[in-house]
Order: structure tokens, then C-alpha cells, then sequence
């Protein structure tokens, strides 16, 4: 299938099945509509018999530069719709994606932020050219992670590095980002297609079902409580559009200025 925002391929004598968030202009931001395509695209590869490996990826100079911020603008009603609107259809996606027995796979290039750090963590390996970035950035506009962000930043890194991130705004490059545990694999620009490759090679050769029960095992040694997660993500994200700082943040960064937060 190929949809104008997200792109999907499947060769089926390897198993390997590649998702492409296609919107490069805007550095892949997710909106509605990219959110809906991405559903999409998760469904069609649920349905497909014989999927080995899953590859996400973004088109462009960037994975994903998190939510369209733009789209957050207006009231509070204004911005929990399009937040929900998104949300309705990504949590879904994100729950789908691993409940399906081929691992998934996030190859990085460029910048990995809000959102796109988020479906980054909620890979089973990361994949990243050495010239990315990771950061959270939901502390810019006076928001909170969703997406999974906070569950698999909670999990993957622990309560003091995922506060790090958060409270201190930190932004990773990929060498730093494979020591706190968010990349598997750095790779330079002469390298990193073939390496990749091989990677993808390997794992969709591997036993996938194995692959698939080791995943849920994980999950059930981490609470097995992604999906209602998901869902406390949203409200705290929604109580959040309703406080000034997130309309002095979503302001702000339209205007390319710094944030002046007040705390309420």
C-alpha cells in the first residue's frame, strides 16, 4: 500500500515489511491524518501471512520530529481534540504493532523527538545513523510524553535518566543514546544502509514466533499495562492542555522564541 503520508512495502520472500512515515517537509510531525495512515499501515501488515520484521523508518532528513505542534493551537478544547484525534488512532497502532510476532525495528536518521522518541522506545532494536538526535521535547510546549513514551522510558532507562531527559531537557546524540540503553546500533553514513540490512537480514530469519512470546513475556515482566497506560498518558496530557504553560509553550514554539513558564 502507499498512502501520500505513510508508505508501506512488503517483500514477501524475506518476510520484511517497511513502514515509512512520508512527510518530510514537515520532518515527518505526526497530525491527524498521518496518524490515521499509520493505523492503516499497521493493519494492512497484521493481515499479511508470512511478516518476518518490521521496519520503521521516516522519510527525509528526520524520523519524526514529534506532534504537530501547530495543530495543538487555540483552545483547550481545540487542542484536546486534535491531541485525542491523534491519540485515537496511534494507541491502536502502537498496541497492534506489538501484539504482532515479527520484532520491529526503528531505523533513525536525523531527529527522534516527543512522538517520534516515543515509537522509537517501542521497538524491540533501535537501528540509528550516527548523526542522530533523541530528546523528549513534551517539556518544551508544557506537556507530558504519550504515545508509550513515558511507559517505555520508565522501563527502558529508569525513573532517573527518563527524569533527566524530562526536567533538564536533555537532547542525546546517538553515541549517548546507545549508552543510556534507546539505541542498539550506531552507524556512519558509509555503513549504515548495510548494516542495517544486515540486521534486518538476521532477525527475519530468526524464529518469529519465539521472537513474538518473548516480547509479551517482556511486557508481563514490566506490568503488562501498556494499554491502560496509553490511556492515562492522554488524560494527563489533556489536564495539561488546559494550564498556561502549555498555551505559553505551544505559543512559544510556534513563534520561535523561548518559553516563559509560570508554573499553572
Amino acid at each position: 500500500m502507499t498512502d501520500t503520508l505513510v508508505t508501506t512495502a512488503f517483500d514477501t520472500e524475506t518476510g520484511v515489511a517497511r513502514v515509512t512515515f512520508n512527510r518530510p517537509e514537515a520532518l515527518n510531525a505526526i497530525n491527524v491524518p498521518l496518524a490515521e495512515a499509520f493505523l492503516a499501515a499497521v493493519q494492512e501488515i497484521n493481515d499479511l501471512s508470512g511478516v518476518r520484521c518490521i521496519v520503521l523508518t521516516g522519510a527525509g532528513r528526520a524520523f519524526m520530529a514529534g506532534g504537530d505542534v501547530s495543530s495543538m493551537a487555540g483552545t483547550s478544547e481545540q487542542a484536546g481534540a486534535a491531541i485525542s484525534a491523534i491519540l485515537d488512532a496511534v494507541n491502536p497502532a502502537i498496541l497492534l504493532l506489538r501484539s504482532i510476532n515479527a520484532p520491529v525495528i526503528a531505523a533513525v536518521r536525523g531527529v527522534a523527538a516527543g512522538a517520534g522518541l516515543s515509537l522509537t522506545l517501542m521497538a524491540d532494536l533501535v537501528v540509528a545513523h550516527d548523526d542522530s538526535k533523541f530528546l523528549v521535547a513534551y517539556n518544551g510546549i508544557g506537556a507530558v510524553p504519550d504515545c508509550g513514551g513515558s511507559w517505555a522510558l520508565a522501563h527502558k532507562l529508569g525513573a532517573g535518566r527518563a527524569a533527566e531527559l524530562m526536567l533538564l531537557g536533555r537532547t542525546l546524540s546517538a553515541a549517548e543514546a546507545r549508552d543510556w540503553g534507546i539505541v542498539n546500533v550506531v552507524a556512519t553514513d558509509s555503513d549504515y544502509e548495510s548494516l542495517l540490512n544486515r540486521i534486518i537480514e538476521k532477525i527475519a530469519k530468526g524464529p518469529t514466533r519465539a521472537y513474538g512470546a518473548y516480547r509479551q513475556l517482556i511486557d508481563r515482566a514490566n506490568g503488562n499495562q501498556l494499554a491502560d497506560h496509553l490511556e492515562a498518558e492522554r488524560a494527563a496530557f489533556l489536564e495539561m492542555t488546559r494550564t498556561e504553560d502549555f498555551a505559553e509553550g505551544v505559543s512559544a514554539f510556534l513563534a520561535k522564541r523561548p518559553s516563559e513558564f509560570r508554573g499553572r
